[in-house]
């Protein structure tokens, strides 16, 4: 068998050794539901950055984001000058509010809790409603990670696709369902770290075998000028508003991203914000040039074009292209450490979803904390499994399904959160006025509108949430009794 082959391995070996401490570390240290939900609340500003950073950016940094820059060059740009705008307005305007006030109302765990109970939602409809629309999301989320995940184990260990995406479900399912948030937060530290490191390492490698980055743009300037100018398409079309708004828009999302803002409820304090926001927007910006660097790296390094799907290998090929097979290895599990760190967080989130909004509300009210944690983590497993079926689909793009799910929470959860956080007179028909509408709009405009108006559907989702809450909570009824004193009174310790 080829040497190279059992270097690959042992590197992936350790990184899973790693994990899996980690997870039976975190095993140890989570007694009760608020552990694993969210780890006590105490994680500190470097944890809930990187793990913010981690579990946002997936499978898609490392395969989609350099296949994007690959096939379109600095049309890339407004993608990722889009997410930092996002990531920076996610921690200035939503993290501190919503660590304040989901503990006051209520210490709720999860995103439906604290909306059912700011709302004074005792039929329970608003809950269910945000319940659903997580598992929804999730599910296409969640499997667009373990499609990253086969092809990365189908490229690296030539595996079969189907076994190659239970091989990564099972490494997630490891150390998610033992350690819960304190594994993925531990966890996303470390991925974090060895995908900085990765995204710095192989474009500066590559960079110095193309003579440095004047060489580098000289070349690519003669070999296609349209990949260096941000107002045109790879294939040499001009970019039109529409397209550039699209791109750029993908930084709405942020704001309704449950794996993203469990991270802001768990940080152990509102003075812990700022330095985290500092270090997490440091930490996109960085790995962000690093990857749309690596992918027009690959155009002038890679002998063979790569078309279709297989684009979204360029990171795996410059890998196995320029370094050592050991390193390459590392280098590789950093691919692996970007689809585990975000899989694990949405794993989470969705079983505490399951497991706080519908086990425990409908069917084991009294449950002690030992039973919920148990329900959490068979929920991890029946996630995953269902997730597992969905990402049976090879030809898959990472980046559409990615775009799907983000566009989902994005329009369904972010305007409603942000409302939800600064305006007292916001009602409990506002909030699901807006979700209903930000939900079914997102469903619905890529088959029904999409080819008329080619905007992705996160803007008009999310646009038409913000006027549905507006109307709804300003014309549909006052809000209930107690409501706005509640507000300014929990508004008052910011």
């Amino acid at each position: 068998m080829n040497p190279d082959f059992h270097l690959q391995t042992l590197a992936f070996a350790g990184y899973f050794i790693i994990l899996a401490y980690i997870g039976w570390r975190a095993y140890r240290g989570t007694r009760d539901i608020e552990d694993f939900i969210l780890g006590g609340r105490r994680i500190g500003s470097w944890v809930a950055a990187l793990s913010a950073g981690a579990s946002d950016m997936s499978g898609w940094l490392m395969m989609g984001l350099p296949g994007l820059a690959y096939a379109s060059g600095f049309e890339s740009i407004w993608l990722a000058l889009g997410l930092l705008l996002g990531t920076w307005l996610n921690w200035r305007l939503l993290a501190r509010r919503l660590r304040v006030f989901s503990q006051a109302y209520g210490n709720a765990l999860t995103l439906p809790e604290f909306l059912a109970n700011r709302f004074q939602d005792p039929s329970g409809w608003l809950r269910v409603l945000a319940a659903l629309f997580i598992l929804i999301f999730f599910l296409l989320y969640t499997s667009a990670g373990l499609v990253a995940g086969g092809k990365l184990f189908e490229a690296v260990f030539g595996l079969p696709y189907v076994w190659a995406v239970a091989a990564g479900t099972l490494a997630i399912l490891l150390y998610t369902s033992l350690g819960g948030f304190l594994a993925v937060a531990w966890s996303d530290v470390f991925q974090g770290l060895l995908m900085a490191a990765a995204l710095i390492l192989v474009p500066l490698v590559a960079l110095d075998q193309l003579g440095g980055p004047a060489a580098a743009l000289t070349q690519l300037q003669a070999l296609n000028p349209a990949l260096l100018d941000p107002f045109t398409a790879g294939d040499g079309q001009p970019l039109g508003f529409v397209a550039i708004l699209s791109l750029a828009a993908w930084g709405l999302g942020y704001f309704g991203q449950p794996h993203i803002l469990a991270r802001f409820q768990a940080i152990r304090g509102p003075e812990a914000v700022a330095p985290a926001r500092r270090i997490a927007v440091g930490w996109s910006l960085l790995t962000m040039v690093g990857a749309i660097l690596t992918g027009l790296a690959g155009v002038l390094l890679l002998d063979s074009p790569l078309i279709g799907d297989e684009r979204e290998k360029v990171f795996i090929q410059l890998v196995n292209l320029l370094f050592h097979p050991l390193v390459a290895g590392i280098l590789l599990a950093a691919i692996l450490a970007a689809i585990m760190s975000t899989a694990d967080s949405q794993l989470l989130v969705t079983s505490a979803t399951f497991t706080e909004d519908f086990h425990r509300r409908l069917l084991a009210r009294e449950a002690s904390p030992g039973h919920l944690v148990i329900a959490g983590r068979l929920a991890v497993v029946l996630v995953a499994g269902l997730a597992f079926l969905l990402a049976l689909d090879p030809q898959a793009h990472i980046l559409d399904l990615v775009a799907h799910a983000w566009a989902g929470f994005g329009a369904t959860f972010g305007p409603v959160l942000l409302v939800a956080v600064y305006w007292a007179r916001m009602t409990r028909a506002g909030a699901i006025a807006g979700m209903l509408t930000g939900g079914l709009v997102v469903i619905a405009w890529p088959p029904l509108l999409g080819e008329v108006f080619p905007i992705y559907e996160l803007v008009p989702g999310f646009l038409l949430s913000l006027s549905a809450i507006g109307l709804v909570s300003r014309f549909g009824g006052k809000p209930r009794d107690g409501l706005e004193a509640e507000f300014l009174r929990v508004a008052r310790r910011l």
